[in-house]
């Protein structure tokens, strides 16, 4: 489970975590949003100091009711930010969170980032797939409910949800490697035009969405998303266990990145459920034990 990142293979066998740097000032999460040079330097060396391999840098909010930013200011954010992030942490992997083609390649052509995160699906702007495969690097293909696929909410409470999520992935992997894109991240796109009972079906199902796309790895972003605080009649501030939790279910359904506000407790968990997975078990007794 391999992706060309930088020109070097790297592997995604072990689950890897991807903290988020906002530099907006409208995400979901306000503790999230990182204002100003120091701040985004603070949160870019938080993020690699406890474990982060990946730093995905966000300049448009895509919280449910916010208003897109134009292109020129969500590049005007990135320019800071990017600049920064390079020039003090020239070694860190980064991702830029757009759907916009034009921004995501002057990331690549100007800052030389990574991947791109497009939580659109390439629905909202029809350049970005012949982008992606022109500029030769790795693209999170996230299902995104009615913007993706305006079929797929009907099914909503059905057994059928699952089967279209599947489709839609096959369906667009096929026209990703058909036009050269070599490496592919697939996201369900929690909390992504969804049900709060779709986010659930997802997550219930995602072992075998997993099973289905068994070359390609998949990532997870359900970081203090409503799909935990309106179930637990809480808030996003108040979802970091719920997050947890969450992230252990995905972990053991065999998800390979986590996209994360809280980058310390999610290395934890992907450790805690690395040394499960390792753990040889002889006829069903514990190692050591006297049984």
């Amino acid at each position: 489970m391999t992706l060309n990142l930088r020109g070097h293979l790297t592997d995604f066998s072990q689950p890897q975590v991807m903290g988020i740097l906002n530099v907006t000032p409208d995400s979901f999460y306000a503790a999230s949003r990182a204002q100003g040079a120091e701040a985004i330097r603070a949160r870019a060396e938080q993020i690699l100091a406890e474990g982060g391999s990946i730093i995905d840098v966000g300049a448009c909010s895509t919280r449910p009711g916010g208003e897109a930013v134009t292109a020129d200011d969500e590049m005007r954010r990135l320019d800071t930010a990017l600049t920064i992030v390079r020039k003090d942490f020239p070694e860190a992997v980064v991702s830029v969170d757009t759907f916009r083609a034009d921004v995501a390649r002057r990331c690549v052509r100007d800052f030389g980032v990574d991947l791109i995160n497009d939580v659109s699906g390439g629905a909202v702007d029809e350049r970005m797939f012949e982008t992606v495969a022109d500029l030769r690097v790795p693209y999170v293909l996230t299902h995104s409910g009615g913007m993706a696929d305006a079929a797929v909410p009907d099914a909503a409470s059905s057994e059928a949800y699952l089967p279209a999520v599947a489709r839609f992935f096959a369906e667009r992997l096929q026209t990703l490697y058909e036009m050269g894109v070599a490496d592919v991240i697939l996201d369900p796109g929690f909390g992504f035009g969804k049900t709060l009972q779709q986010n659930y079906q997802l997550l219930h199902g995602l072992g075998r969405f997993i099973a289905l796309f068994p070359d390609t790895p998949f990532l997870v972003g359900v970081s203090r998303k409503s799909m935990i605080y309106r179930l637990l009649g809480t808030t996003p501030e108040e979802s970091l266990n719920g997050t947890t939790v969450l992230h252990t279910i995905a972990l053991q359904a065999g998800a390979h990145i986590l996209r994360v506000h809280d980058v310390r407790e999610a290395v934890e968990a992907t450790r805690i459920i690395g040394q499960l997975d390792h753990l040889q078990l002889d006829n069903g007794t514990i190692p050591g034990s006297k049984s």
